[in-house]
């Protein structure tokens, strides 16, 4: 095995990890399998409106900007890394969103890890997508995650056990939405059911948090449904819906963990997010998803949403070209903003 040893040691140096299901075996003995995978997508893409310019959409307001600007990436794409011995699997996954690098000669980027885990039988233990985050429900995009704002959309550390459709974790606790130190003294727990059927698949999830921030010590709690329904064909219709005190669990900052209400007290913060999509192939291999997603909080009177459509198809089983025209709007309290996008994208998966 001093081959696998020297492989997993250049796997750490060169950052090679992904969350894509790994397709090349690169070293099979009777109890290990070594693999690698991922892929190279390159995005072209052009913003315009007065919202800055960004290369992806998430549930932030990205400042009042009159924009006209057009980028090419390769950020997203990614590598995972694979180790299984008998009933114990490792895997490290990264992309290039990571800080670091220009755009001046070299255009380089860090890398950054995504999931670093391990799955032994029911548990799971290290850094991957929450519990709390439905992924069935997710909008087939070329922005990079899609309706941000409206999902449930995070990966951190945690304890996991699964048993059946059941899985419960207790996770990496935070607080967001004060400069204030947090002090949380224990995780997060969340509590998620899965059921499949020939209909598709639904979920429903529950989260619990102590909140320890800006003088506030107080348990929040959150709740998320989501569904995929199969129609005829291959078509599906996706939708999720999030209520409560979630914070940074869905709509990536669209709603904040606490809030300074008119009177100049911080509370616990509430919001809603939903996203709802549709899916529709024109053959065995071109598609078209048309998507919305909107967050909303109570308290900061946030309210903002996306919405796309696009065009896919597959030249080959790996390879895929696509476009999608979207608009990214801020509607918070007295704010009109909005930037249109077009992307052209090309993904290689291996």
């Amino acid at each position: 095995m001093k081959f696998t040893t020297k492989l997993a040691a250049s796997a750490v140096l060169l950052g090679l990890a992904s969350q894509a299901n790994a397709a090349v075996t690169l070293v099979k003995t009777d109890d290990t399998t070594v693999s690698i995978g991922g892929y190279v997508k390159a995005d072209l893409r052009h913003v315009s409106g007065d919202l800055a310019y960004r290369d992806l959409w998430i549930g932030n307001n990205p400042g009042a900007v009159d924009t006209s600007q057009t980028k090419l990436n390769v950020k997203e794409s990614r590598l995972q890394f694979k180790v299984q011995h008998d009933d114990v699997t490792g895997v490290i996954e990264l992309d290039f969103y990571g800080s670091g690098g220009n755009e001046v000669i070299s255009n380089s980027t860090g890398p950054r890890i995504r999931h670093a885990f391990i799955k032994y039988n029911e548990w799971t233990v290290g850094q991957t997508w929450s519990t709390f985050m439905p992924l069935h429900a997710l909008s087939e995009t070329l922005d990079f995650g899609g309706p941000h704002v409206g999902e449930v959309f995070i990966r951190q550390s945690q304890i996991r056990y699964s048993k059946g459709g059941w899985s419960f974790a207790v996770e990496n606790p935070q607080t967001f939405g004060s400069s204030d130190e947090t002090k949380e003294s224990v995780p997060d727990f969340v509590g998620r059911y899965d059921h499949k059927g020939d209909w598709g698949q639904i979920s429903v999830a529950g989260l619990l948090r102590q909140l320890d921030q800006n003088g506030i010590d107080e348990t929040a709690v959150a709740g998320n449904i989501a569904a995929k329904f199969l129609l005829s064909g291959k078509d599906d219709i996706r939708v999720q819906l999030t209520v409560g005190e979630f914070g940074r669990y869905a709509g990536t900052t669209a709603v904040a963990g606490i809030a300074t209400n008119d009177q100049g007290e911080t509370e616990v913060e509430s919001g809603l997010a939903y996203t709802v999509s549709y899916r529709h192939f024109w053959n065995d291999s071109t598609r078209s998803t048309v998507f919305y997603g909107n967050g909303q909080s109570d308290i900061a009177d946030n309210d903002r949403s996306h919405w796309g459509v696009n065009l896919m198809t597959n030249v080959t089983p790996k390879l895929k070209y696509g476009v999608e025209l979207g608009e990214y709007k801020v509607e918070d309290q007295n704010l009109n903003l909005s930037s249109a996008y077009f992307q052209l994208s090309a993904q290689f998966a291996f």
